[in-house]
């Protein structure tokens, strides 16, 4: 008998997963292109505008930390930020087309690249209970658990284990 060749199955949690990171690339370089849309620009002003429409009193405390810093920003350091955002979208589509071509080497970035984060999440997550920090606890816990799931299933038993060669 002859094996035919096939393709495998498309797991349609996969293509979820490499759907969201790819969604975290795109939201943070539209971040960056926003980052860049400010150099050249009076950011103090742009600061004071959006403490305004937040409806913050910019005399307070955290206001006028923000407006501080938004007072000493340079624009090689918006330039900085925005490559930071490239880098970090980039590796995400990366990522994200490795999982929709069900790529091992994805699989094994994800869970290393989400697994990372849990300790810091269940740490924030002890130190206030928020909903978005339960969420994004919650997500990367069942993102990392599937993954670790589709790793492990996909690892054959190999032949001539020293268990069961002792054994005869």
């Amino acid at each position: 008998m002859t094996k035919k060749s096939q393709k495998p199955v498309p797991k349609k949690g996969l293509r979820v997963v490499a759907v969201f990171e790819a969604a975290k690339g795109a939201l943070v370089l539209l971040a960056g292109c926003g980052l860049l849309s400010f150099i050249h620009k009076d950011l103090h002003l742009a600061a004071m505008k959006l403490v305004t429409v937040m409806h913050f009193n910019p005399a307070k405390h955290y206001p006028s930390i923000f407006i501080d810093a938004a007072d000493r920003v340079t624009d090689m350091q918006l330039w900085m930020l925005a490559l930071s955002a490239l880098l970090y979208a980039t590796v995400r589509f990366v990522e994200a087309y490795g999982l929709w071509k069900q790529m091992q080497w994805a699989e094994w970035f994800g869970l290393l690249s989400g697994g990372m984060y849990i300790p810091i999440e269940v740490f924030e997550v002890s130190r206030e209970i928020t909903w978005p920090r339960v969420t994004v606890l919650i997500v990367n816990v069942g993102v990392v658990a599937y993954l670790a799931d589709l790793l492990s299933k996909s690892r054959k038993p190999r032949a001539g284990n020293a268990r069961t060669k002792g054994a005869n």
